[in-house]
C-alpha cells in the first residue's frame, strides 16, 4: 500500500503544511506475516539509509533465494547468498533505493 501526500483530500497535513505531492505519506510492505511501515515524512533533499540494515528471515533456502534476488534487482550485492556457519543461507545487499538488507535462513539449533 502506498498513499502519497497528493492523494489526500486537499494535499495538506494538520497545521496547514503542504508537502510535495509526490512524497509518501504512508506505505506498507507485507513480508510474510510482518508489516513494514514507512513514510517520507517531511524529508527534503536526497534520502540516505546509512547505519541501518533490515533483516529478513526466510522460511527456506528457496524462499531466501527468491527474496534475495528480488531485492537485489537494480541494487548491489554486498555478500552473495550462501551457507554460513550460523545459517543455511545468508546474504547482504543494498536494494535499488539504497536500503541495506540481510536475508537469512537460520540453521536448526543443535540438539
Amino acid at each position: 500500500m502506498r498513499l502519497r501526500y497528493g492523494d489526500g483530500p486537499d494535499g495538506s497535513c494538520p497545521g496547514g503544511t503542504k508537502p510535495p505531492a509526490d512524497k509518501v505519506m504512508h506505505a506498507c510492505i507485507q513480508l510474510g506475516s510482518t508489516q513494514l511501515m514507512m513514510s517520507d515524512g517531511m524529508c527534503s533533499g536526497q534520502p540516505q539509509f546509512k547505519g541501518v540494515a533490515l533483516s529478513l528471515t526466510a522460511t527456506s533456502d528457496a524462499d531466501a533465494r527468491r527474496r534475495f534476488d528480488a531485492l537485489a534487482e537494480g541494487g548491489q550485492v554486498q555478500m552473495p547468498l550462501g551457507p554460513s556457519f550460523f545459517a543455511s543461507s545468508f546474504g547482504m545487499l543494498e536494494d535499488r533505493f539504497g536500503v541495506s538488507w540481510m536475508v537469512v535462513v537460520p540453521s536448526a539449533p543443535a540438539s
